[in-house]
């Protein structure tokens, strides 16, 4: 693929990402604050997108005349880790909505930007650029604006000791980690199709995930399968909108370093301001306005030097 049109490629999927994102996080809040427990909105993301990724895979496999690509050994450990994560990051997300509004929390699990770049670091040996690393530094800046008690007075150490800071940094962790598993895997799939190489890791990804939640809830919480079922007709949206979200970070964790792509992500934040003053009439403060500001000019910042 011509070089010069892929850094375009990944920005364009990754923005497309958070779009597809935002819209399944409020529907997820919905349900879980309406009709489902955290895991039970888990669940039905992985068990209503699933159907719609395989349905996919096999229209690109047939349209394409191309057979499913061998895959190294690394790419289940890869995809069980990854899908893991995932799982336990998405639970303390929508746990995580119950205690601040919905602008803030997402703020909070964009602490695994900058997690990202370490995890990327330890687990495949990549690294960023300074210019990149002082982007993404930026965007922390406007993360730590953007962090504090719900005045949003200022940030301090002692903020760490409140359950949705916790909840926040345990998600970010988690999801930097399935991210940079999630580009170990698309890297293990022996493809130069990058669409292709995406869709096989997501839909083998999303199988595994859709077992395991099934296993987690009939043994723990065996009425929520039957609630995540009478949910369909809003779960389902959730299952179109977690496979768009995801087939794009996917097709961006297989073109660019995942640090870069969750830099680029954090445009989901001035989303979820617009969903929290439109859909669920919740106020944002100045302070807030202004950790947007920083991150907006951070995420520009990035787009050029990467």
């Amino acid at each position: 693929m011509n070089s010069l049109l892929m850094p375009d490629l990944w920005i364009i999927v990754s923005v497309a990402a958070a779009v597809f994102q935002t819209g399944r996080f409020m529907l997820q809040k919905h349900l879980a604050t309406a009709t489902l427990s955290a895991a039970g909105a888990t669940f039905s993301r992985f068990l209503y997108s699933a159907p719609f990724i395989l349905l996919l895979l096999a229209a690109y496999l047939g349209i394409t005349g191309r057979a499913l690509p061998a895959l190294e050994p690394g790419f289940w450990l890869y995809g069980v880790f990854g899908g893991t994560a995932q799982i336990m990051a998405t639970v303390c997300v929508v746990l995580l909505f119950k205690q601040r509004n919905f602008a803030v929390g997402i703020t909070f699990k964009k602490t695994e930007v900058i997690q990202t770049v370490l995890m990327g670091w330890i687990v495949l040996g990549e690294g960023v650029a300074p210019m990149g690393f002082a982007a993404i530094a930026l965007g922390v800046v406007g993360l730590l604006l953007l962090s504090g008690g719900a005045e949003a007075r200022g940030f301090h150490l002692r903020d760490l000791n409140n359950r949705a800071a916790g909840l926040g940094i345990a998600s970010g962790f988690l999801f930097a980690i399935s991210a940079v598993c999630y580009r170990g895997a698309s890297l293990a799939v022996v493809e130069d199709d990058p669409i292709l190489r995406a869709t096989v890791t997501l839909a083998a990804v999303v199988m595994m995930q859709t077992l395991i939640m099934a296993v987690w809830l009939r043994l723990r919480e065996p009425g929520q399968m039957r609630a995540v079922w009478s949910a369909r007709r809003v779960a389902v949206w959730i299952g179109l909108t977690s496979m768009g979200g995801s087939l794009c970070w996917f097709i961006a964790f297989t073109l660019q370093n995942a640090a870069y792509v969750k830099a680029v992500g954090q445009v989901e934040l001035i989303l979820s301001v617009a969903a929290t003053t439109l859909f669920f009439h919740e106020k944002i403060s100045r302070r807030e306005w202004a950790g947007i500001a920083v991150l907006a000019a951070s995420i520009l910042m990035l787009v050029l030097v990467a």
